[in-house]
């Protein structure tokens, strides 16, 4: 005897994300993913400028506005990429905009949207040694320093949120649910103190989006051929924005090498059943986050991994990608590459059995793939291409107890999400920050080019294409144009965006997408809570707002 379980929406963020499973002898045995809006921005995009394309791609997600703008740029550019090489300087900008998007996503991921699906806040609430919770804090990292004043003042502020009559932000948990007693209330106001902490630095790193892009969301200094920043500065201005970019990196990298990665491993620690439950077989990784040379060079590596053989990444081939919408609201039947991709919606309401999401359900070599950072940590270390990951993979192995193989799970991608954000704002603070300020430090250089001009070739049509990584997983942009009589308009505009690939349905041979795989086998303890679910959804990051788009 079976029974369903519909959880509607289930995202803490951009929502729109339906999921339904059916139960039988206390887990999941079948699930469907349901993306419930349409939004119609590649239609939208018909007929307008290739060039103002980044403005309007950027409106595709309000968390990752830079990532859609850039590949959008990007994809504009490879149509052109005979005609002019992006300056140096503009690529380290980039490369900055970029990592600090991922930094501040993935901080606000773990805390803000995953957190509590392990950590009780009534239980934070019940910690009644402060001495014991200062000692558990520095068992998790010597660098902590936080007394017993501090956790009181934290447990005060909770209470007085509860005595309320309300949990406000914190209302409408699975709270008091069996599952969350493998973390003890001491560990539960640590957790609930670096929640905290965390909504405070989200804002501090993202504001190198307001010093390099103007603002954020919708960073406003990219342009085909780099960025609009004046990078001709007098000594007073270079120092200041050197000591803002330094000092926003230091405190993120901070706060990631004292709390956000021994935070994780705690969660895995605590809780390793879930390194058995949730994971999937294929990865897939269109390579980047930044480019360290002008060469290309990339910063995660390409690469796709088929029933979880770490040791055997293979290469990306993009003829490979296709998009069904068989099972989607959409019209026709045939997987198309998005080369030649089509976007024409024809809702026929909710059918599990026939059409059942605005998703289309994206497929590598004919095969649903999982993307994100679980994806390019395990490419990098499969490919042994990456000392810095290959290390930190192996710590995090090693202070939890884990087996590689148990990567593949809900606690690995949590744990791979962590992993990769500690290699990146160390990049940033190490690197890049001073690549950039060193090249245009007026004592020393002229070389403060930050764009180039470029000329649309005067061929009739043109197209272009740009695979690159955003925080949730594999983005991929395919633009085609007319270019001919002087006033260029798109004809087509195609996006492959990475919770399409994870949360797309199934496909016109039934097979499921990787979230529906993911979630069969999970142990479903209480069906009024379906707090397993919860858990193993999440760590995906589910951002549906781009996967409706």
């Amino acid at each position: 005897m079976s029974s369903k379980i519909v959880i509607d929406p289930i995202t803490r963020i951009e929502g729109h994300l339906r999921v339904e499973t059916e139960v039988a002898d206390g887990q999941v045995i079948k699930a469907w993913s349901t993306g419930t809006l349409f939004r119609g921005i590649e239609p939208i995009l018909k007929n307008r400028d290739p060039r103002d394309a980044w403005m309007i791609t950027q409106r595709v997600c309000g968390v990752c506005t830079y990532v859609h703008g850039i590949t959008s740029i990007r994809a504009v550019e490879n149509s052109i990429d005979s005609f002019f090489t992006v300056p140096e300087n503009a690529r380290i900008i980039r490369n900055l905009l970029g990592g600090a998007q991922f930094v501040h996503d993935h901080i606000v991921h773990f805390y803000a949207l995953h957190l509590l699906d392990w950590v009780d806040v009534t239980r934070a609430i019940a910690a009644t040694d402060m001495d014991a919770v200062v000692t558990a804090d520095q068992a998790i990292s010597s660098s902590r320093t936080r007394d017993a004043a501090f956790f009181a003042d934290v447990k005060q502020r909770l209470s007085d949120i509860a005595g309320s009559g309300q949990l406000g932000p914190l209302a409408n948990g699975y709270w008091g649910h069996s599952g969350y007693t493998n973390l003890s209330p001491e560990l539960s106001l640590i957790m609930m103190a670096d929640y905290l902490d965390a909504l405070r630095i989200q804002t501090r790193i993202i504001k190198i989006h307001a010093l390099l892009g103007g603002k954020n969301p919708h960073p406003q200094s990219m342009l085909i051929g780099g960025v609009s920043l004046d990078l001709a500065m007098d000594e007073s201005q270079w120092s200041a924005l050197y000591s803002d970019l330094n000092n926003l990196c230091y405190e993120a990298k901070t706060f990631v090498d004292t709390f956000y990665l021994p935070d994780v491993a705690v969660i895995a620690s605590a809780y390793p059943e879930y390194r058995a439950i949730g994971g999937t077989d294929n990865l897939l990784c269109f390579g980047g986050v930044a480019d360290l040379s002008s060469a290309g060079d990339l910063m995660f590596p390409r690469g796709a991994i088929f029933n979880r053989a770490t040791g055997s990444v293979q290469a990306v081939n993009e003829a490979a990608i296709t998009e069904h919408v068989a099972r989607s609201w959409y019209a026709g039947s045939a997987a198309l590459n998005p080369a030649s991709g089509a976007t024409a919606p024809s809702y026929t309401g909710l059918d599990l059995d026939e059409k059942y999401s605005w998703l289309k359900a994206p497929r590598y070599n004919g095969q649903p793939m999982e993307v994100g950072p679980l994806a390019r940590v395990m490419v990098a270390y499969g490919l042994g291409a990456v000392p810095a990951i290959t290390q930190l993979v192996g710590d995090f192995l090693a202070n939890t107890g884990m087996a590689l193989s148990d990567m593949y799970s809900t606690i690995g991608r949590t744990a791979a999400r962590a992993i990769e954000t500690k290699f990146i704002i160390d990049s940033m603070y190490a690197d890049w920050v001073n690549e950039l300020m060193n090249r245009i430090n007026p004592q020393f250089t002229t070389d403060t080019v930050g764009r180039v001009g470029f000329t649309l070739p005067p061929q009739p049509t043109c197209s272009g294409s740009f695979l690159t990584e955003a925080p949730r997983g594999a983005l991929g942009h395919w633009v085609s144009y007319s270019s001919g009589g002087g006033n260029p308009q798109i004809v087509n505009y195609q996006m492959v965006v990475p919770s399409t690939w994870n949360f797309g349905p199934r496909d016109l041979s039934d097979v499921a997408g990787p979230v529906e795989q993911a979630l069969i086998g999970t142990p479903v303890v209480n069906q009024q809570q379906p707090l397993e679910v919860l858990r193993t959804v999440h760590s995906f990051d589910p951002c549906i707002a781009c996967a409706v788009h």
